[in-house]
């Protein structure tokens, strides 16, 4: 759908440049030397986008940013402005604007943030229309953002392979986001109403994958006094996502590939087959044909898996994606931690979309956490991230939000003389998760019942 621009200024000369200068960029605008008529301009069609001076007659831009925050929250709005607006601006910007362009805007910046809020835009109204009918594509987008080609024609090959049914194989750099493919795939599948079951074989020692896969007979094994459902039955009727799976060891190969092929299996320790209805959705950071190849994984458990396969790109080969990821991600933390969400300059920008992402999206959205956090500078610490093993780099940003959850928590409790409930409403949390988390961090409620916050451990 095409995405008109609306631009709001008092000067008739910048009105008419700015009209020609988009026409000519194949932009479609609307033009309004104040803000009166915008609203119901957007009422009667709102594939648009909203380019407005900050100084205006009557309704400045701010007003007239609240009105239509109110309105449609998910309406991009950027403001103009000359130098001496630039605090206003900034201001504006907490409050919902998507970007703050400076007088004079050289045509080049005007038209790249432009095209970006055009596809935020289009996104989002695509999105709106299509998910109140449960569109399998609405589906698909919602889980997986992103309006480059490589990202469009993933979810044109997941809307073909949701409702094909068979096991699929997804290959993917660590961190690009393989979880949440396998996820989207089964939510635009079938199977959606039915459990979505995951195990990460990597991280499961190997004397206990075949059990949490199988289950287990009471006594089939030391220390096995009960009887244990495993994930491939447990799964039943919906989709297991095998993440890591090249790190299975080779004899739970065996028994799987048998499972895949016969749609039954028996628990460790059982004699009775039991019948599965599931789809597998497996997923490898490493080339299984190699591997196999070499002798470190089945040729035939390769072959009866590699059915259909999706390569999810890294984020480094999908540059246009960054900055609309970087938006979704800030405006989702910026909701989980109760922050406003920061203003993004243009050289941070630059940075984000110079970094070569060896993390993919879990560095960038670690980083978007971070940046709503106030635990970056200006320069967003991206070079330090580039230069740090992976594990330690996420190590140390989960050590931070560990910290500053407490320090949530412990505010809330100390407001509130350690009353739970009304502590859990204002962390928009239920009153179990609170206590889990209360439990986590040593906080007692007692402590906090004479309205004096105890002292933080070090």
């Amino acid at each position: 759908m095409p995405i008109r621009i609306l631009i709001i200024d008092d000067d008739p000369c910048v009105l008419e440049t700015l009209g020609e200068m988009l026409e000519l960029e194949g932009f479609t605008t609307q033009a309004f030397p104040s803000t009166e008529g915008v609203v119901a301009a957007l009422h009667a069609d709102p594939a648009a986008i909203v380019l407005s001076d900050l100084r205006l007659p009557g309704q400045d831009g701010l007003a007239l940013l609240a009105e239509l925050q109110a309105l449609d929250p998910e309406l991009p709005v950027l403001l103009m402005s000359g130098h001496g607006d630039i605090p206003l601006a900034t201001q504006a910007m907490r409050e919902g604007a998507v970007d703050f362009l400076e007088k004079p805007v050289a045509p080049e910046t005007l038209i790249e943030r432009l095209r970006q809020a055009q596809r935020h835009r289009q996104w989002a109204l695509a999105h709106r229309d299509a998910a109140p009918q449960g569109d399998a594509e609405a589906r698909l987008a919602r889980h997986l953002l992103g309006d480059s080609p490589a990202m469009v024609k993933l979810r044109e090959q997941l809307l073909v392979l949701a409702n094909a049914d068979i096991d699929t194989l997804v290959y993917g750099e660590t961190g690009s986001g393989k979880d949440v493919l396998a996820r989207a795939l089964h939510e635009a599948s079938p199977r959606r109403d039915q459990r979505f079951m995951a195990i990460n074989c990597g991280a499961m020692p190997e004397s206990l994958i075949e059990s949490e896969l199988f289950g287990h007979e009471a006594g089939a094994f030391t220390g096995a006094s009960q009887r244990r459902i495993g994930k491939l039955e447990a799964a039943q009727g919906g989709t297991l996502f095998l993440d890591e799976i090249e790190s299975m060891p080779l004899t739970a190969q065996i028994r799987l590939l048998r499972v895949l092929q016969e749609r039954c299996l028996e628990r460790l320790g059982g004699t009775q087959p039991i019948p599965i209805d599931i789809r597998v959705v497996a997923a490898s950071k490493a080339d299984l044909q190699v591997l196999s190849d070499q002798g470190q994984f089945r040729h035939d458990l390769y072959y009866r898996l590699n059915v259909a396969s999706l390569r999810l790109p890294p984020l480094r080969e999908r540059g246009e994606d960054i900055l609309l990821l970087f938006d979704y991600y800030c405006r989702e933390a910026a909701e989980r931690f109760g922050r406003p969400r920061p203003a993004l300059g243009p050289a941070q920008r630059q940075q984000l979309l110079g970094h070569p992402w060896p993390g993919n999206v879990r560095e960038l959205r670690n980083t978007a956490d971070r940046f709503v956090l106030g635990l970056v500078g200006e320069g967003l610490n991206l070079s330090a991230d580039a230069g740090h093993d992976a594990t330690a780099t996420t190590a140390d940003h989960e050590r931070r939000l560990e910290a500053f959850e407490c320090e949530l928590i412990r505010d809330a409790l100390a407001s509130h003389q350690g009353q739970v409930g009304r502590a859990a409403e204002v962390l928009r949390m239920s009153r179990k998760t609170l206590y889990r988390k209360m439990k986590k961090h040593g906080l007692d409620k007692a402590a906090f019942r004479d309205g004096k916050e105890p002292m933080s451990q070090p």
